[in-house]
């Protein structure tokens, strides 16, 4: 926690999420394309060209970021930072040919929960990308299920799980 941050009152930092809700349409981006390394994985199919280890992803100074995913191959991360701290984050992937969206793992911090940050990042997805399905790849826990059928109400996909479908399946 940010100094800054530990001397809000719950009021200013209520006020503080209402406002990165608002800027939720203010995104940096960082591709993290890397053309030469895509090309030796198309062309081996696979067997060369793919990361060892984690990316190094950036935090930018805009409200939201765009990056890859820190955690998972091909993934992207959508992001929200609050007076230089992590408030949210969620890993997604798109299939443009299928048209569908994968969400997985949205998390917020326990000082901004309830406040609205989840709902308006998934939004911002869905409205960028508009016209998909979104589902997610696992289960989901029991604690998160009010949380899903909340964001899930009126998506089509609901956010129910489905796999991969097999244009973005790994090559073996």
């Amino acid at each position: 926690m940010s100094d800054d941050d530990a001397d809000r009152t719950d009021a200013e930092r209520g006020e503080a999420v209402r406002q990165l809700v608002a800027q939720v349409g203010e995104v940096g981006r960082v591709s993290g394309r890397e053309p030469w390394r895509e090309l030796v994985s198309w062309l081996t199919r696979g067997r060369w060209g793919r990361r060892a280890g984690w990316p190094a992803v950036p935090v930018l100074i805009t409200p939201w970021q765009d990056t890859l995913s820190a955690e998972r191959h091909g993934w992207r991360t959508r992001a929200a930072n609050l007076a230089g701290d992590f408030a949210f984050a969620v890993d997604y992937r798109i299939c443009r040919r299928c048209r569908i969206g994968w969400v997985e793992q949205p998390h917020t911090h326990t000082r901004y929960r309830r406040q609205g940050l989840a709902s308006a990042g998934l939004a911002a997805l869905r409205a960028e990308y508009p016209g998909l399905s979104w589902h997610t790849l696992g289960g989901h826990f029991r604690s998160s299920q009010a949380f899903w059928a909340a964001v899930g109400l009126h998506v089509p996909g609901g956010y129910h799980q489905r796999r991969l479908c097999p244009h973005l399946e790994p090559r073996r």
